[in-house]
């Protein structure tokens, strides 16, 4: 098989056996019934083989596929998986893809999590990632899946590089779209760090320990703050079985982070300020992040003068290092600059009583995102409608920006937007329980 054929032989195999084990057929009679041979209809199903297009769509006919099977036989069409409403997020769950038809029919498709990472990593799926990248090395993760020794430095950029392009995707898409495939990517390097050589044991254990940090980041983003910890956790043990003390203390600021979310402020500026313990040993970017979330955590506790003192070394470091300066630092600080500090500082304006200068920070922002940002977008939006309420005391104003992050919060699964849209219900019904505006978006945001 040349390259495009193997890799529709890869997302043919596991549907035909779902397909024919639905229909309660065996191989034999599917075989007779097709006029094919079984032996090559097992190797179709194992992704060995790919059974001739005229074979296929008798294949089709017989187990009333209408069409898929002939669709991801050419390896092209309508037939691409839909991710959204998927059962087998958790460990030890199948998957379960939702897979359409040419005529529109869905047909479920219950897959094994390894079928699954390997579909993943041969590129066979990526029409539901951001751009998975050159084939060539797509199809070099897919052999080393099945001879782990064959792990080299070219399969580990490769997830490298797929890990960018999710935090790409993260800013428009949100995480539901996101954490299948990404905890996919995490079995195939755990699968891969097993059975490695010495030589690429501490770079596997690396980009594992970057993948769990985005896992636990899309668990933050849907609200699951138990699992989002869990994953962070993981992430700082590989992230020190690896000896990368840039992550490890990254981890640090991501639990800080967390523990945000669960009002222990406290907790908050000491994993906050762990992570600043060793400045010298530290990316620039990865201090002023973590002394911007102590700063966060401060202000929340009403520590103001201080939170704001941190806040300006926080800005100062990032002026004299624009650009990273360590090798490997996570991926995230790539992104981290002097608008994103501002944006974060925001908070601790509202919490200081200075709620006009949120606003101004947060319009400010807003222009400068681009719009394809939609999550960013809608949840700088929420921020900005519960400053409103609280610097400009209007309620028409507010609520409407609130509608707005609404429909940004039902297309990405958001709950950081729910959250902030919750904070803003709060304040619009005790300061305005009579007003038309304020009661219209109690009842959009109830209704979700």
């Amino acid at each position: 098989m040349d390259q495009h054929e193997s890799i529709a032989a890869y997302a043919f195999g596991p549907v035909l056996r779902q397909l024919r084990q639905q229909a309660g057929m065996s191989l034999r009679e599917l075989a007779a019934l097709t006029y094919y041979d079984h032996t090559r209809i097992q190797r179709a199903e194992q992704g060995n083989w790919l059974a001739p297009l005229d074979r296929v769509q008798a294949m089709d006919t017989v187990l009333g596929a209408n069409g898929l099977l002939t669709a991801l036989r050419q390896g092209d069409g309508p037939a691409a998986p839909l991710m959204s409403g998927v059962a087998g997020i958790h460990e030890g769950e199948p998957v379960i893809l939702d897979m359409q038809t040419p005529d529109g029919r869905m047909v479920k498709v219950t897959i094994s999590r390894r079928q699954f990472a390997q579909l993943i990593a041969s590129g066979a799926l990526s029409s539901i990632l951001p751009a998975l990248g050159d084939p060539d090395q797509a199809q070099r993760v897919a052999r080393a899946l099945d001879q782990p020794a064959r792990v080299d430095g070219e399969v580990i950029d490769y997830f490298h590089r797929v890990l960018n392009e999710h935090y790409t995707a993260d800013k428009m898409l949100g995480p539901r779209s996101l954490l299948r495939p990404v905890l996919a990517q995490i079995e195939v390097l755990d699968e891969l760090r097993r059975g490695a050589g010495a030589a690429h044991a501490d770079p596997l254990l690396q980009v594992l320990s970057q993948y769990a940090e985005m896992a636990g980041w899309l668990h933050q983003d849907l609200g699951e703050l138990t699992e989002a910890m869990d994953w962070t956790r993981r992430a700082a043990e590989w992230a020190h079985c690896a000896g990368d003390t840039q992550m490890a203390a990254y981890m640090l600021v991501r639990q800080s982070n967390i523990a945000c979310l669960t009002d222990d402020y406290a907790a908050v500026v000491q994993l906050a300020a762990a992570a600043r313990r060793r400045p010298a040993e530290l990316e620039p970017k990865l201090s002023a992040l973590a002394a911007q979330q102590q700063a966060r955590g401060l202000a929340m506790l009403g520590e103001h003068s201080q939170a704001f003192d941190l806040l300006d070394q926080a800005a100062e470091a990032l002026r004299d290092h624009p650009h990273v300066t360590h090798s490997n630092v996570p991926v995230y600080l790539h992104y981290y600059d002097s608008d994103t500090l501002q944006e974060q500082s925001a908070v601790c304006y509202r919490a200081a009583g200075r709620a006009d200068t949120a606003v101004r920070i947060l319009q400010e922002q807003i222009g400068k995102l681009p719009a394809t940002l939609v999550r960013d977008r809608g949840h700088l939006t929420a921020k900005l409608a519960v400053a409103v309420v609280q610097a400009e005391r209007d309620p028409a104003r507010a609520a409407h920006l609130g509608l707005q992050a609404l429909g940004v919060a039902r297309q990405t699964s958001s709950a950081r937007i729910r959250r902030e849209l919750r904070t803003l219900d709060d304040e619009l019904l005790e300061r305005w329980p009579d007003d038309s505006d304020a009661r219209a978006f109690h009842e959009a945001l109830v209704a979700v």
